[in-house]
């Protein structure tokens, strides 16, 4: 019984980590549904991990290390390739200039800097009840959220309010891979989830962030993944002096 104990958010671990296993390959093979089911599935696996350790008080070193390891995969090579999908179409151009190699490898640069965050996240001590940078998982549904909404518009060949295949072109792409990959080691705070407090002042952030999100969710449906994300990050900026 003890085993389980111990083990079960472990394997709520490895299972998000299979998951984003599944959903790099559905990805190179252009199945673009099925990886986004994956990506949900390790989403809510990711938060399991965490809350079965805390219930159980089963937290360990050897599961902070497997969280960090599976969340490179999930939601750090999982963007990396999307990005790289997002690319492959341009060849060697961009900004004018033909490159000596694929366009679509630069994808990859969220990979490492989504690696370099992992590391940084588990030798800080200070992200107990906000996040230093944009966390890997958000930065993950972002990158997503666009990639599903431009092959949906590709799939159906429907107008849309956000006409996607005219906007990320290969310079505004490879422009947001290097924001994305400073956000994820910038040092902004990032609200977090966690309640300090349940001081009605004490999260304002979350309680503005929740009731925006909600009204995208309303107006926009799923065409507003990727905008609760900015959101996200502007009300962050905006409440920077509450989060500690």
């Amino acid at each position: 019984m003890n085993f389980i104990k111990n083990n079960l958010a472990n394997a709520f671990t490895l299972a998000n980590l299979f998951s984003g296993c599944v959903g790099v390959i559905h990805l190179l093979n252009n199945d673009y549904k099925t990886a986004g089911f994956c990506l949900i599935l390790s989403l809510v696996l990711d938060f399991f991990d965490g809350f079965v350790a805390r219930a159980l008080k089963s937290n360990s070193n050897l599961g902070v290390q497997l969280d960090s390891l599976a969340d490179m995969v999930s939601f750090g090579f999982f963007p990396g390739v999307v990005l790289y999908k997002f690319l492959e179409v341009y060849g060697h151009t961009a900004f004018g200039i033909d490159f000596p190699f694929e366009i679509k490898y630069l994808g990859f640069f969220v990979t490492l800097f989504s690696c370099l965050r992992l590391a940084i996240f588990n030798l800080d001590e200070e992200q107990t009840y906000y996040f230093k940078g944009l966390n890997t998982p958000t930065n993950t549904v972002f990158l997503f959220g666009l990639y599903f909404l431009n092959q949906n518009q590709i799939a159906s060949n429907t107008a849309s309010f956000l006409e996607l295949n005219n906007i990320l072109n290969a310079e505004v792409l490879i422009v947001l891979t290097i924001i994305c990959s400073w956000l994820l080691v910038s040092p902004i705070k990032m609200i977090s989830m966690k309640f300090k407090s349940m001081k009605l002042e004490d999260n304002h952030p979350k309680l503005a962030l929740l009731i925006g999100g909600i009204i995208l969710l309303i107006a926009l449906g799923v065409n507003a993944i990727p905008f609760l994300v900015i959101y996200y990050i502007l009300i962050s900026l905006v409440f920077q002096k509450q989060l500690k």
